[in-house]
């Protein structure tokens, strides 16, 4: 026999819990407005990627007004990245201690304080705030697949395209939107992408009715403790763990390249930098397209190789056009960003779909989140650094390119191991 709707708000990501009756009955509640959640949900989304990407095409005139080479510039988006990967190894901790609610609020919180810490006139400020976001949306990564996992069981894959297509759009808006901003603000980089605390506090204002009905309005989260499911460190421990980590990894790598270096990319090709700006803002849009179809598209295969050769095949035909001939005519540019964008969304969606499609429960599919989280994301923070190193010491892009290239190549391979109908 199922388990009840009014009793799947019972569980948490990481355990089975006993809570108070008054608790019980606050979570049931939510179950008579189903809307509310889906709000949290996606406005939370929003903000998973929009304060990174705003700072990718204002980039260079950040760097150049601090006076900062190729590679200092570069740590602008990857320390951002890289504590993705570290904020990711406390996630579940804080999660099993304060419950998962709490900590998104809160990470929501962060979000906007680390947002408007970056602009202090300062380059330690925008290095400062870039670590606080980064922890912030790697709390946001890692525990909404354990949350849509436990509160959406039935519909994982469906509530996975929702929530990682709300992610791309609010980096869609971002892209398309810190140039215009920066010139509604009279040159002001710093304007612009302190409008980008105003997302997140929405999301945290909506987030937080969640957190009154997690607690029951008791005052205290109620603790729990693990009650059967796998050991906690038998993720680590699990050769297809590693194989959707290094998938996740690797697919993270050659994301955060382009939103670290694509305006830059075509703006050395000739194109003027809010034209750039826009064309990194169609990419955007275009993952949408690849965030929502795939995750739909897996949910209904056994196994998903086919689409991890569609998505990687799409990414490395849009890098090779980036490489030969970025923006030889005017539709070019166009052309390799709408194939890089929907391989780019797809290539995510699948990501995160397999972390719950290969969990066997929502206890697995938070560890693994975890696993796949932070190594992954610590491996893609080498990816804007490294491209920026090599561009500097080469005075080209094609090199960084063909770097990226093998790159995909390697995802495509270990994709191939991770897409297979197996459970960890």
């Amino acid at each position: 026999m199922s388990r009840p709707d009014s009793d799947r708000l019972l569980l948490d990501a990481e355990a089975d819990v006993r809570p108070s009756p008054r608790a019980a009955a606050a979570r049931r509640a939510l179950l008579a407005h189903p809307a509310l959640l889906l709000v949290g949900i996606v406005l939370a989304s929003l903000n998973m990627r929009a304060a990174l990407a705003s700072v990718s095409p204002l980039v260079g005139e950040i760097g150049e007004g601090f006076g900062l080479s190729s590679t200092a510039t570069s740590l602008i988006t990857s320390v951002p990245v890289l504590f993705l990967g570290l904020g990711a190894l406390v996630a579940p901790w804080l999660a099993r201690r304060f419950g998962t609610e709490p900590v998104l609020l809160a990470a929501l919180v962060l979000l906007g304080v680390g947002i408007l810490v970056r602009v202090v006139p300062s380059v330690f400020a925008v290095y400062g705030g870039g670590v606080l976001v980064g922890t912030a949306i790697a709390l946001l990564n890692v525990l909404m697949p354990g949350l849509i996992k436990r509160d959406f069981p039935d519909r994982a894959a469906a509530m996975t395209s929702v929530y990682t297509g709300a992610m791309i759009a609010g980096a869609t808006v971002a892209a398309a939107a810190s140039v215009p901003l920066e010139k509604a603000f009279g040159g002001s980089w710093e304007a612009s992408l302190a409008c980008w605390s105003l997302l997140a506090a929405l999301a945290a204002a909506a987030w937080l009715p969640q957190v009154l009905i997690a607690r029951g309005r008791t005052g205290h989260e109620v603790r729990a403790s693990p009650a059967g499911g796998a050991p906690a460190g038998s993720v680590w421990r699990s050769a297809l763990a590693w194989q959707v980590t290094l998938f996740m990894g690797l697919q993270s790598l050659w994301t955060y390249v382009l939103i670290a270096w694509m305006p830059t990319i075509l703006t050395d090709a000739g194109m003027d930098r809010s034209a750039a700006g826009v064309v990194f803002a169609f990419n955007n849009l275009m993952q949408v397209a690849g965030a929502f179809g795939v995750p739909l598209l897996a949910g209904r295969m056994r196994g998903q190789r086919p689409l991890v050769v569609l998505v990687t095949s799409l990414v490395g035909a849009g890098y090779v056009g980036l490489m030969v001939a970025p923006a030889a005519a005017p539709w070019l540019p166009w052309l390799w960003s709408a194939v890089l964008g929907v391989g780019q969304g797809g290539a995510v969606g699948l990501a995160l779909t397999m972390i719950v499609l290969r969990s066997g429960d929502a206890l697995t599919a938070a560890r693994l989140s975890g696993m796949a989280q932070t190594v992954g994301y610590l491996l893609a923070a080498a990816g804007p650094l490294a491209a920026g190193a090599v561009y500097q010491a080469t005075g080209s892009w094609t090199v960084p390119i063909a770097l990226v290239l093998g790159v995909c190549a390697a995802a495509l391979v270990v994709g191939l191991f991770a897409a297979r109908d197996r459970k960890v």
